[in-house]
């Protein structure tokens, strides 16, 4: 464990000392070599715009996640090979059973984990990849593995934690396999409440513990392969004297209970702070209802024991406002701050060795800062998500649901707000935001963050542009999440770009309403959404059919491929209207929405640009306005062909921009497994929020893979 540490950041120290800085501004470079992957809620709050100088690059590229994020984005991992398997289906990529040509989402497998189970609001997976390039069944000698919480008390026949195994539909067996499941009670029974992190080498696990009666304990656990069920989970050895810990064999665990003082004093609780790890430092910081920011040094990499340290830690992050519990904290190795929400609305910036802690103005007027910071190393720059910012500023006088940019190293004297939407006295939380692949590619912190705000009211999805690290002063509305009929939460939102897909490049956002999500495969309730929300890109080849969300906020959709142009076409907001860019011709699709569309209706009179879905799943535009026909016309699958229909004339526009997949009350956060290569596919995970009908093991909260 300490050796695969050790070889990742020496590797990642040297590697930028053997290429040119054009390498680490492009992305483009050999693979470097093979490390395990551990993808948590942390991947989505630490992140990294391209260097822009060659200092830049050698203080990010000190980070694993710099290069976790450059492995998740730019390397192609195929299915491990099983000699049982025929050769047809061994080459088989990461696809849930078929081939995914449209970056349309659906879902793979669903698992029961038992009656009431969830990863929790605004809470993760966590997932594992032992290989960069090769996606591992349960037939490898180390199979890629997805751990979630089942938020259930630990009891003799109830796991609290589960991971499965076999993840993929081109195993051979059951997708997935249950890997292992633990019953994880310590002086008492249990419930994880917050999202669990992977070490470095896969080999553990930390999260945080609550027995209920306001005792929050910090659990190490390591896990033993195909080891308990669901039904009858093991019970991991509890090794009371910690010095044992490293040596203890797995399945074994270590709880460090959270008090006033590295432990000592009145045990406190932690329902809301995730655990943030360290993989270069093997430190750990976590937050208790109290307010204290805790810190764990050495965690994972022994020989030393796992310890608390101590004072000046633990630290009262916000002393005027005692008391208030704290959300998940997440560090900045480049100004050497840990930046934590808290429940009043406040956000600290806590010196990580020092523990002197800075305390900004109240941002968040309503249920408090719930979601981490997003950091962006590069650009250092801090964003936090405020449910209501206390002002009269939105309609009729409303405060307004907030995101704020600070600079990391600017003591949070200074920010920028942003709105998103409306708030109210009672808001639901804001949850943090995503950033695009054009944020993420830019040498300059410029790209859209995509939020789900209008607190106050029925969800909406926003679009912020950044340009040059600089916020506009209100988000742009895409689209309603949910109907009229419905104020109900919205999830955090996540961003997955996958370039490998048979059609080209493809991204698309994930969030989840918790009721009446407008599309109808909500069925009123709530549901998981996916929007196309690939951005156009100069010097480009676009294959036909490939769909971009243009800076109007419609799809356009290639129907003569070729190389776009240096800069931006002026883009219409007519649809069925064709921009030429470069040696590329775009049709516009018409706004992203999450609205229903028509499906096609005999001997109706169509007006242009009337929309429909047809029953490939292609959007059809009428270009030639008539009366449809007797019977179902022969709908061509290539974007921009025509077909009449009696007196109408449809124009192919290219796939449906929007999926939905029926979640009862909503859907925890999504995290992002991994690319594959062409033809192939992107997983994500999550868990619902209430309870049905799961895919396997009968009603109740499920675990999900979906791809896209």
């Amino acid at each position: 464990m300490n050796g695969n540490a050790t070889r990742f950041v020496r590797f990642g120290a040297g590697f930028l000392g053997l290429v040119t800085l054009g390498w680490v501004l492009t992305g483009q470079a050999a693979k470097p070599d093979e490390q395990g992957v551990p993808t948590d809620w942390t991947h989505q709050h630490v992140i990294f715009s391209q260097p822009s100088t060659a200092e830049q690059a050698s203080l990010v590229e000190r980070d694993p996640r710099y290069w976790q994020q450059w492995y998740r984005r730019n390397v192609t991992r195929v299915l491990s090979v099983d000699p049982s398997v025929p050769a047809a289906d061994a080459s088989m990529e990461l696809v849930g059973g078929r081939p995914a040509v449209s970056g349309q989402t659906h879902q793979d497998w669903s698992v029961n984990m038992g009656a009431g189970a969830t990863v929790g609001a605004g809470n993760f997976a966590a997932k594992y990849s032992f290989s960069t390039s090769v996606a591992n069944c349960a037939s490898a000698a180390q199979p890629d593995f997805v751990v979630f919480s089942t938020g259930l008390q630990s009891a003799a026949g109830t796991a609290s934690i589960v991971a499965y195994d076999n993840l993929y539909s081109g195993c051979t067996g059951i997708a997935p396999n249950t890997y292992w499941a633990y019953n994880t009670t310590t002086s008492a029974p249990g419930t994880i409440k917050t999202s669990p992190i992977i070490s470095l080498d896969g080999s553990q696990i930390a999260f945080v513990q609550t027995d209920g009666f306001g005792h929050g304990y910090l659990v190490l656990l390591k896990w033993k392969a195909n080891n308990g069920t669901l039904a009858a989970p093991v019970a991991p050895a509890l090794i009371n004297v910690v010095a044992n810990y490293p040596a203890c064999v797995a399945p074994c665990m270590a709880a460090f209970a959270l008090r006033a003082g590295a432990g000592v004093g009145v045990q406190h609780d932690d329902t809301t702070s995730s655990v943030f790890y360290d993989y270069t430092g093997d430190n750990l910081w976590v937050g208790d209802s109290l307010g204290l920011l805790h810190k764990f040094h050495p965690v994972f990499v022994g020989p030393a024991a796992p310890a608390e340290v101590g004072s000046p830690w633990p630290v009262q992050v916000n002393p005027a406002n005692p008391s208030v519990p704290l959300s998940s904290p997440v560090y900045d190795h480049i100004s050497g701050n840990i930046f934590v929400g808290d429940g009043a609305g406040y956000l600290a910036s806590v010196n990580a060795t020092t523990g002197v802690s800075v305390v900004s103005a109240q941002l968040d007027h309503g249920v408090g800062i719930v979601s981490g910071p997003v950091i962006d190393i590069s650009a250092e720059k801090v964003y936090a998500f405020a449910s209501s910012d206390g002002t009269t500023g939105c309609a009729a006088g409303a405060p307004c649901a907030a995101v704020y940019e600070f600079s990391a190293t600017g003591g949070l004297v200074t920010s920028t707000k942003v709105t998103v939407g409306v708030s109210s006295a009672t808001p639901n939380p804001l949850y943090f935001g995503a950033f695009d692949s054009a944020y993420l590619s830019s040498n300059n912190a410029t790209g859209n963050i995509y939020v789900c705000g209008n607190t106050g009211a029925r969800p909406i999805l926003y679009r912020i542009p950044i340009n040059a690290g600089t916020l506009p002063v209100a988000g742009t509305a895409i689209t309603n999440v949910t109907t009229a009929a419905s104020t109900a939460a919205c999830s955090p939102v996540t961003d997955v770009a996958n370039p490998n897909l048979a059609i080209g490049s493809t991204e698309n956002l994930f969030l989840s309403p918790q009721l009446n999500g407008r599309p109808n495969a909500c069925a009123a309730q709530g549901c998981l959404i996916s929007f196309a929300s690939t951005p156009w890109q100069p010097s480009v080849n676009f294959a036909l059919g490939q769909e971009i969300l243009s800076s109007k906020l419609h799809i356009e959709t290639v129907v003569v491929a070729g190389t776009s142009g240096a800069t931006a076409p002026t883009w219409t907001t007519t649809v069925g209207a064709t921009v030429t860019d470069g040696f590329v011709t775009w049709m516009d699709q018409g706004a992203l929405s999450a609205g229903a569309f028509q499906t096609w209706a005999s001997a109706h009179p169509y007006a242009s640009p009337t929309r429909i879905v047809d029953s490939n799943g292609y959007v059809e535009v009428v270009t030639g306005p008539g009366t449809s026909g007797g019977s179902v016309p022969t709908w061509p699958t290539t974007a921009g062909a025509t077909t009449t229909d009696n007196s109408v004339t449809w124009t192919n526009a290219g796939f449906l921009p929007t999926t939905a997949i029926l979640a009862t009350g909503g859907t925890s956060g999504v995290i992002m497994d991994n690319t594959v290569g062409t033809g192939g596919a992107s997983q994500v995970y999550y868990s619902i929020l209430g309870s049905q009908a799961c895919g396997t093991g009968g009603t109740g909260g499920c675990a999900v893979q979906t791809s896209q």
